[in-house]
């Protein structure tokens, strides 16, 4: 860890390549899909689905949109959830010049709130900033689809075809966004430090990210478990566990820049407040 701050602080990494999951958003108050207990998954009783990936699934969004409606309705970027520290840290490495690009599992948008240049992100899963129709995908308003969602309750229709819009979340059984493919083999090739955070490393092929950066590449994993490809640890692999917002302050304070991540995260919550 001395040695990753240590390069931090000579300037040496240019493209630090970030994988980012549900982790990262707890402290924020978003549930965390697979912690059992608290996880988003235990906690959808109350829509009565036949089974808790119901809720991402086109066939059940189209024969009854309203648990995601609702869903939606809670996790939409900006209105209810604030950025947490270690979304403010992502924005520091883009400021700091030292980012490539974030992959993030999640969908919450809270990396944009925060910050970060849309063009540093790959939103695996989707994302709120755009809506199309399920059926025939036309591309329809996204503050129309939110309006809908949020003050009216209820799925928008589309004016094309008169089926179903939602936001461009992907669904189970819907295919990545292009912008993946598009980046993904540039970004691990040239990657000089891979950060892995928060994440179970269960869904591919995200999980496959860390072991596609070049073998000489410090993979860096914070986390509170071992996951994924980091239980056969490399030599040149790195594990901070615990918290995410703690230990990216711990990482921070090694490098020296943890006033800067202090004052980028008090204006980012108000900033967000007075909206």
């Amino acid at each position: 860890l001395e040695s990753i701050a240590e390069s931090f602080k000579r300037g040496r990494y240019k493209k630090v390549l970030v994988v980012s999951g549900a982790g990262v958003s707890c402290s924020a108050g978003i549930p965390d899909f697979r912690t059992a207990g608290s996880g988003l998954y235990d906690n959808l009783h109350k829509f009565n689905l036949p089974y808790p990936e119901a809720i991402f699934d086109v066939d059940f969004y189209k024969s009854g949109p309203m648990p995601f409606v609702t869903l939606a309705s809670e996790i939409w970027p900006g209105v209810k959830y604030r950025p947490t520290l270690t979304h403010c840290f992502f924005n520091l490495l883009d400021k700091k010049g030292t980012l490539s690009r974030i992959y993030t599992q999640n969908i919450d948008g809270l990396e944009s709130v925060a910050g970060v240049d849309d063009n540093k992100m790959v939103e695996c899963h989707g994302h709120f900033k755009s809506s199309s129709c399920i059926a025939c995908k036309t591309p329809h308003d996204a503050e129309s689809c939110k309006s809908s969602m949020l003050e009216k309750r209820e799925a928008p229709i589309c004016n094309n075809c008169g089926s179903l819009v939602k936001p461009d979340i992907v669904f189970f059984g819907e295919m990545m966004p292009t912008r993946f493919s598009e980046r993904v083999h540039y970004d691990v090739a040239s990657a000089d430090l891979i950060i892995v955070l928060g994440t179970s490393l269960l869904v591919a092929p995200v999980a496959n990210i860390p072991d596609w950066v070049p073998s000489n590449v410090t993979r860096l994993l914070i986390n509170r478990d071992l996951v994924g490809t980091f239980s056969e640890a490399k030599s040149t692999d790195v594990f901070m566990e615990g918290d995410c917002d703690e230990s990216v302050r711990k990482l921070c304070e090694m490098i020296g820049w943890c006033d800067e991540l202090d004052q980028m995260y008090k204006d980012c919550r108000s900033d967000n407040e007075s909206k």
